[in-house]
């Protein structure tokens, strides 16, 4: 039988739980220890620790206090791994906590995180996903079903103390730049809401007034958000502290290349990870490796129909950027979810299933002056009614009674 190290209540608040953090801190105690080549099983909260529901309300995602994000199992340590080392994780397998078949998606505010697309869907929004086996559906978005791929949203190891100070001080420089901005340019240190593990006292109270937010990916993994990390998966982390200090969590069962509305994978209300580590001694120097490797996982979702949106470095508005790939992919998002419209979808409902949805995201030409090219793949099978273009154009499927819940202005 493989140990479970890290049990959850999904009924118990995370922050009662001292196996479970919410930053990155050097100084975080390792949760539990394990050998070389050892595997293990870590349950996970979802990353908000229970604050969305499963109901027709997304005022939950409107009035989400962000810095609480995101709970994290771990850290754990492993025996022998020094700094310079590279730590080899073997996801063997992932799955729901039985008592938490379902899962949710969500917009946030333009006021409160917002989204890729936040200028054209500024308020809050969620959609929630029932599993039924390797599948899902929306009772908020009708006509589409399709197969899930797990995988951690968030995996990582410990950063340095040099990391960790390099990280909040060119993201402050990037907040200073532009201190008005809505949303934020990055998310600094929040002391009030930081969960550190099992640190106390005057070491935790410093520890939380330093600690990086989890909220995106750097040099040590992190936030990385990759949908093919799932069953026999492999990664390969640079060691910053001995021990290493491996942690995951926010687990989604499925999710679209970009997770393009933040909240833009079906984050799995509970979770766990099969997994296994080993080391690569003195790894980064030999491989010149200074962030993570990844080896995609064997299985994939068997579509093999699919429909090409192309987008190009050209905003809204006409303004031509040079070769801007994030521009191009806002583009390409933008033509799939009109044309996803004339089906009968709501723009709501359409950038949901982008988000969700397993659609592959390309960047095709960032060679070509002054156009990047990206293109946005959307898997045809997964909608119950034809969806490509024909002679007698398209027929209103979706009738337009059932759409996602919205949040207005708090």
């Amino acid at each position: 039988m493989t140990d479970t190290l890290i049990e959850v209540d999904l009924d118990t608040p995370a922050t009662e739980n001292s196996q479970v953090h919410n930053r990155w801190h050097p100084d975080i105690p390792m949760a539990a220890w394990v050998e070389p080549g050892a595997d293990f099983v870590l349950e996970t909260y979802d990353w908000t620790s229970g604050a969305i529901g499963n109901n027709d309300d997304a005022s939950d995602v409107r009035d989400l206090d962000l810095s609480i994000v995101h709970y994290l199992s771990g850290p754990v340590g492993v025996k022998g791994a020094e700094s310079g080392d590279l730590l080899v994780v073997d996801l063997l397998d992932l799955g729901a906590k039985p008592e938490a078949p379902w899962g949710f998606n969500g917009v946030f505010a333009k006021h409160n995180g917002g989204g890729f697309l936040t200028e054209h869907y500024p308020r809050a929004q969620k959609t929630i996903w029932d599993f039924h086996g390797l599948y899902t559906s929306s009772r908020h978005v009708p006509g589409v079903e399709f197969i899930g791929l797990i995988h951690p949203g968030l995996i990582g190891c410990l950063p340095s103390r040099e990391l960790l100070e390099t990280w909040n001080k060119r993201e402050k420089a990037l907040v200073d730049s532009d201190p008005d901005h809505v949303p934020p340019l990055a998310t600094l240190p929040v002391a009030e809401t930081a969960h550190m593990g099992a640190m106390t006292g005057d070491a935790r109270n410093q520890a939380a007034a330093e600690g990086a937010r989890t909220v995106p990916p750097r040099e040590h993994g992190g936030n990385v958000d990759i949908k093919d990390l799932s069953r026999g998966s492999k990664i390969f982390f640079p060691i910053y502290v001995d021990g290493a200090g491996l942690s995951v969590g926010d687990l989604h069962f499925s999710q679209g290349d970009g997770e393009i509305t933040f909240c833009g994978a079906i984050e799995m209300a509970g979770g766990w990870v099969h997994m296994k580590v080993d080391l690569i001694k003195n790894g980064m120097a030999k491989y010149g490796v200074s962030s993570p490797i990844f080896k995609p996982s064997p299985i994939v979702p068997n579509y093999q129909d699919y429909l090409i949106f192309e987008g190009i470095s050209v905003d809204e508005s006409g303004r031509q950027h040079y070769l801007d790939a994030n521009v191009a992919y806002r583009q390409a998002c933008l033509n799939a979810i009109e044309y996803l419209k004339k089906f009968g979808y709501s723009g709501e409902q359409a950038y949901s299933i982008l988000g969700v949805a397993p659609v592959q995201g390309h960047l095709s030409g960032v060679v070509d002056i002054p156009n990047s090219c990206a293109t946005l793949w959307i898997p045809s099978e997964i909608f119950d009614f034809d969806i490509h273009p024909g002679a007698d154009g398209p027929i209103q499927h979706i009738d337009g009674s059932v759409d996602v819940p919205i949040a207005g202005d708090a």
